[in-house]
């Protein structure tokens, strides 16, 4: 089959961020190119110019496409018979809106990591120019991605877990146990930095992460949230831990903690989700397994992949057989692989899904916004209930 048919041929990707000493730039590259159906092409891989230029041999980008400015790329590359097809932006909170706004502007499609903006006015802003631009844009919560949550979502929506009552989602890291920001480590250095990070620090680089995930598989609609933000290391600007108490619209309650500072733990996100009807576990360390309880019976764990009581969802999301494992740059690219969909479409002139879609959207980063902006007010106050439901927010 043609590659990206009708378009076929690859779709041209755009990186910004992803220089030198970067860690989420590579990721992209790899991710996005891994199903071979686009191409790195062109960058602005540095807010340094001259590290911008140096980085581009690391990619095997052309000397005459790696750009000193993405300004410069964004004009550059919309004059090009063979522009870039999309822009994927890779670089600190801060610069996130700017950036995104540019290239929307001038027609590109976009996948821009999250949090999506520095606040939340920006992010609503970036919405409404992403909504008269006709765009395609993406936000990198990549752990959607993932067969087996995407397995997960389906028995929720499906019903086989009954009414949802209880959410227990978590991200437990160590690595900012000490500050190593004081020492210069780069993404220790801008995570911890208001002026980089934003409002929030654990809580808007993880925490947003292990809210998303429960969003994404039960569907819930958020009606208000409880929230306390804490700094355990002395001399942090920003949250290193924190917790959150959602109540959503069916009645259902969500808990979610995330820790920066928890002794040797690494990329411990993981999600419960209880219904009526049963249970399920799934646990990012080891992603290729999910529990499912129901009282009564044995317990169940699915694989990916295992076999054909697995759904439409998680078959779509899998490229190798059952005890093959697959992990970060796989779920990483199933992001990518569903937002190329739109793409393609959109270039072929047919019509595409831009709100409800399997990747995650401009919408859910405006969510994801909110969400930081309402924990970190809730927590002023004490942990007080504040109302956390935006009119944008999708099912």
């Amino acid at each position: 089959m043609p590659t990206n048919a009708p378009l076929n041929r690859k779709l041209r990707m755009g990186l910004i961020g992803g220089g030198q000493g970067s860690f989420i730039g590579r990721v992209h590259a790899t991710a996005a190119v891994l199903d071979n159906r686009a191409a790195l092409v062109a960058g602005a891989l540095s807010s340094d110019p001259v590290r911008a230029k140096a980085s581009a041999a690391d990619y095997d980008i052309p000397a005459e496409r790696a750009y000193a400015s993405y300004k410069e790329m964004a004009e550059t590359e919309a004059q090009r018979a063979d522009k870039v097809d999309f822009v994927s932006v890779a670089t600190p909170n801060h610069t996130h809106f700017e950036i995104a706004k540019t290239f929307v502007e001038a027609g590109f499609n976009v996948v821009c990591d999250k949090p999506l903006t520095l606040d939340l006015p920006q992010a609503e802003e970036l919405l409404k120019v992403v909504e008269t631009s006709g765009v395609v844009f993406a936000v990198t919560h990549n752990y959607t991605g993932y067969p087996l949550v995407r397995q997960a979502r389906e028995m929720v929506l499906s019903g086989e877990l009954g009414e949802i009552n209880a959410i227990r989602s978590n991200y437990i890291q160590g690595w900012l146990r000490t500050r190593l920001e004081a020492s210069d480590q780069k993404q220790a250095k801008w995570r911890t930095d208001p002026k980089q990070s934003g409002a929030a620090g654990c809580f808007g680089d993880i925490g947003t992460h292990a809210y998303n995930l429960g969003r994404f598989i039960t569907g819930l609609l958020p009606k208000e949230l409880s929230c306390s933000l804490k700094i355990f290391e002395e001399g942090r600007a920003l949250d290193d831990y924190g917790v959150a108490l959602v109540r959503f619209e069916n009645g259902a309650l969500a808990t979610v903690t995330a820790s920066q500072i928890s002794h040797g733990r690494e990329n411990d996100l993981f999600i419960e989700v209880d219904g009526t009807k049963g249970a399920i576990e799934w646990h990012q360390e080891e992603p290729n397994k999910l529990l499912v309880r129901k009282n009564g019976e044995p317990h169940k764990l699915y694989t990916r992949n295992g076999g054909p009581y697995l759904g439409a969802a998680q078959a779509s999301s899998v490229r190798l057989p059952s005890g093959h494992p697959e992990a970060f740059f796989e779920a990483f690219a199933n992001v990518y692989g569903t937002a190329y969909d739109a793409m393609v479409k959109r270039d072929a002139g047919q019509k595409f899904e831009t709100v409800n879609t399997i990747y995650p959207n401009v919408y859910d980063g405006v969510e994801g916004m909110l969400f930081i902006t309402q924990c970190v007010e809730s927590s002023k106050h004490n942990g007080g209930w504040v109302p956390f439901r935006h009119p944008k927010s999708r099912k």
